[in-house]
């Protein structure tokens, strides 16, 4: 009799929760309570969110695409000095998320960690503007060739406002892609499928904030000065926090779920002190809280999977623990959902790895491509082309395609696979694996033509430009575009939605990482290659002269190495088993 009152008040509980129209994945209000679809969430909320990161992206664009320039003009820092610089505070900015996403999915939630950190940011910003717009905190001009250096005051202020930047960034990127998503309410399918549109705009709204800080910021700081390049992007960024802040109300909330780490560790220590253990012969009988709440806060619960089963017995109940009782100490006794949070992040890693051989490619368009570029006719009429300004094609395809993708090809693909989202996370990073090693093999075959040219020509051994169009390399930038547009945005999406509930903004950290570990893998592999090809005096497939060199084999190299991580792909993503939550 009390079983079925109990059940009656359940129902009527949740046809109660049904009628007025709460959420139902958990979400709250900033104060803690339940909150209602129809006035919270969704793209009302998420306009505020996009702004956001337009801005900071403005920002940071406006920094990174002239940094150089000025630490070489201001500064007077030679181009060594000044490319280390840019690519050690770069690095930074893409492994900083690591420390901000922790700190979001473990203790501040990420509405506090945005907003503590975009202040950080404000303040680098503020002082970034300062630095650059008085005279006396910069070196003195250049006179008769001589370049006075900066004073230990001028450079400590320089560098702890760069560095505040990359701290503040830390904070922003992992957290603000995941907090959009969080305003979608994963059980309405209207709003899941809104989800999947909100990624694509995501990374519209960075794009655009890359165009405008490549035009529009970097003719202001060339024609009206750095003091004004960088003060528009510092009040961009308080505006930016203003409109963030205005949303609290109707933002949607998630509780972090204590440190992702002590999970993991928990784990591993309760599986190897249960090695000898045997598995119960029904897996129904591995530990789990009763109800539908899990142990880690913010988390719902996962079903159970037969992959990795060593880690299974971490949720074996032992003849000890039933005797004394003792189920709260999670160093012995782990519930199904914290085993299966870990194997969710192991089967995630070989999809992981494989992003960093595709950035790898999207790091070309700043080095190589731009290499290659310079040994080209850039005139065109009474036109001259700047061979870095070639990267606008690769934004312009991506903010152009970004909406038919959207609009159109996610409709039509609905039909033929009776998906929401059109396509699989999977199936999208595939399709974007594809294009980029097609991206590598117009740079190759172009590279091949010019190189023919300068044979036929007798340009070999003199450093010239060969009369070969620059606009050749138009379609590998394109490609590169179109690539993102798959695979940048289908691996965010799918480290969202595959990450357990309480560690999604360290899942989108660690895919953030991926784009630092793909230059370094793109410095790495030039540096083997300048080695094995410059033995015995030769000069190598790129050499200062490029008419002397072999591009096209570095080219052909890097598509080789992408075919490969394609095949790994494929493989892993054959074998990958999505999430499930436990009913």
């Amino acid at each position: 009799m009390e079983d079925s009152e109990e059940r009656l008040l359940v129902l009527e509980e949740h046809t109660l929760s049904e009628d007025v129209g709460f959420t139902g994945d958990g979400s709250m209000d900033k104060n803690g309570n339940p909150v209602l679809k129809h006035n919270t969430g969704n793209w009302r909320a998420c306009s505020f969110i996009l702004w956001t990161e337009c801005c900071e992206r403005f920002a940071y664009y406006g920094i990174s695409k002239s940094l150089v320039t000025y630490l070489k003009t201001r500064l007077h820092q030679g181009n060594v000095t000044a490319a280390w610089n840019f690519t050690t505070w770069q690095g930074t900015c893409y492994l900083t998320p690591l420390v901000g996403a922790v700190l979001a999915d473990s203790w501040w939630g990420r509405y506090r960690t945005i907003a503590v950190f975009s202040a950080i940011y404000l303040i680098g910003m503020a002082i970034l503007t300062i630095s650059s717009s008085l005279s006396s905190l910069q070196p003195s001009p250049q006179l008769n060739y001589v370049s006075p250096q900066p004073n230990f005051s001028q450079y400590l202020l320089f560098f702890t406002s760069l560095y505040m930047i990359a701290i503040g960034a830390g904070g922003i990127k992992p957290c603000v892609s995941a907090f959009g998503a969080d305003q979608f309410d994963e059980t309405d399918p209207i709003e899941r499928s809104n989800k999947g549109s909100f990624f694509n705009w995501f990374y519209f709204c960075i794009n655009l904030g890359s165009l405008a800080a490549g035009t529009v910021l970097v003719y202001l700081q060339q024609y009206y000065g750095w003091g004004l390049g960088y003060g528009v992007p510092t009040l961009f960024m308080g505006l930016a926090m203003g409109s963030f802040f205005i949303g609290s109300k109707i933002y949607r909330f998630q509780k972090p779920g204590g440190s992702p780490i002590t999970r993991v560790c928990q784990v591993l220590v309760a599986s190897v002190r249960k090695w000898r253990v045997q598995f119960p012969l029904d897996n129904c009988c591995l530990y789990e809280l009763p109800g539908k709440n899990s142990a880690i806060e913010g988390s719902c619960k996962l079903a159970h999977t037969d992959q990795l089963r060593f880690l299974d017995k971490a949720a074996v109940v032992t003849h000890t623990d039933s005797k004394h009782g003792n189920f709260s100490n999670p160093w012995r006794l782990c519930t199904v959902t914290q085993v299966e949070e870990l194997k969710l992040l192991l089967r995630m890693f070989p999809i992981w790895f494989t992003g960093i051989v595709f950035f790898m490619v999207c790091a070309q368009d700043s080095s190589s491509f731009i290499e290659q570029g310079m040994v080209l006719k850039k005139q065109i009429g009474s036109f001259t082309i700047a061979p870095a300004s070639l990267s606008t094609f690769e934004v312009l395809t991506f903010i152009a395609f970004v909406p038919i993708y959207d609009k159109i090809i996610v409709p039509v693909a609905r039909r033929f696979t009776g998906k929401v989202r059109g396509f699989t996370e999977l199936q999208r990073m595939g399709t974007g694996l594809i294009l980029s090693i097609l991206a590598m093999v117009s740079a190759a075959l172009v590279e091949t033509k010019r190189l023919q040219i300068a044979r036929e020509m007798g340009l070999v051994h003199v450093k010239v430009e060969v009369p070969m169009s620059i606009l050749w390399l138009v379609p590998q930038y394109m490609l590169v575009g179109l690539a993102e547009v798959f695979t940048s945005i289908g691996q965010i999406e799918f480290f969202y939605d595959q990450s357990p509930n309480a560690l999604r903004s360290v899942c989108t950290a660690f895919a953030l990482v991926t784009v630092s570990l793909g230059s370094y893998m793109s410095s790495f592999v030039l540096s083997l290659v300048s080695y094995f090809t410059t033995s015995g005096g030769k000069p190598g497939w790129i050499p200062d002269n490029l008419n002397e060199g072999r591009l096209d084999l570095f080219f052909w190299l890097i598509s080789a190495l992408s075919l490969l991580n394609l095949i790994v792909f494929l493989f892993c993503s054959s074998r990958y088993r999505y999430k499930t939550a436990s009913v």
